[in-house]
């Protein structure tokens, strides 16, 4: 009588038949995750065009407030995280753990870089007073005029409102804070990825959780991709 030799994996869960049916299953769980989370975000992109078409004026004010330098840097470092979080799961395809490793934390190291450059534009506007919940009484300076109440030569004629102004805050703090909440889970798991690799858990055959996170990631830096030009580039024609 014929032995039958049933070969397992250490990452295999029971409910599957075998590490490939657990892979599909998973990457199409990922994929469904992030639907939800385009759906999300885009009710937040879906509100800034709404009032930025508008009042595009007051949008086009604000936005020359923010710091387009930290910005375009914070573009630049998640573009970095992108190609450091490629390279861990391609070091996890071959089986190589220490580059693994190195790599997710650089990527995790590239993203606290992110977070960091982020908290100090957030300190900024709280130092300015740009704080929707505390929004200052004063007006917005362009040009070297203040802005509200004074008509706005050129293409538009209209008037810059500063509580039209304080919308746009509204919208800038709500979608950069949930980005930067997602960052910060991201770490999480990138973190719970490096434990994992450490203890050899991640083979050729298995590597999925590294793949499926990188899909996370890679989400989370184009929604920035998307975040930078909308947010801070819309003033950028003011001086």
């Amino acid at each position: 009588m014929a032995e039958s030799h049933i070969t397992t994996h250490a990452g295999l869960a029971h409910h599957f038949d075998d590490i490939e049916q657990q892979r599909e299953a998973g990457t199409l769980g990922m994929w469904a995750f992030l639907v939800t989370e385009v759906m999300f975000f885009g009710g937040l992109f879906l509100a800034y065009i709404l009032y930025r078409s508008k009042y595009p004026v007051e949008f086009a004010v604000a936005s020359n407030s923010l710091n387009v330098t930290m910005g375009f840097i914070n573009t630049l470092v998640l573009i970095c995280s992108s190609l450091t979080m490629a390279l861990a799961v391609y070091c996890s395809q071959i089986g190589k753990r220490r580059p693994l490793i190195v790599f997710l934390l650089l990527t995790m190291a590239l993203g606290t870089t992110f977070l960091v450059i982020k908290g100090v534009e957030y300190h900024e506007k709280f130092v300015e007073h740009h704080i929707p919940v505390r929004f200052p009484t004063y007006e917005f300076k362009w040009e070297g005029h203040a802005t509200e109440g004074v008509p706005v030569h050129g293409e538009s004629s209209a008037s810059v409102d500063s509580g039209r102004i304080e919308m746009f805050f509204f919208i800038y703090f709500a979608m950069t804070g949930v980005h930067a909440l997602h960052m910060i889970i991201g770490l999480g798991i990138l973190t719970t990825l490096v434990l994992m690799a450490r203890r050899g858990r991640f083979t050729p055959e298995y590597h999925s959780p590294v793949e499926l996170s990188g899909l996370y990631w890679h989400f989370v830096d184009i929604v920035w991709i998307f975040l930078f030009p909308l947010l801070y580039l819309v003033g950028a024609h003011l001086h």
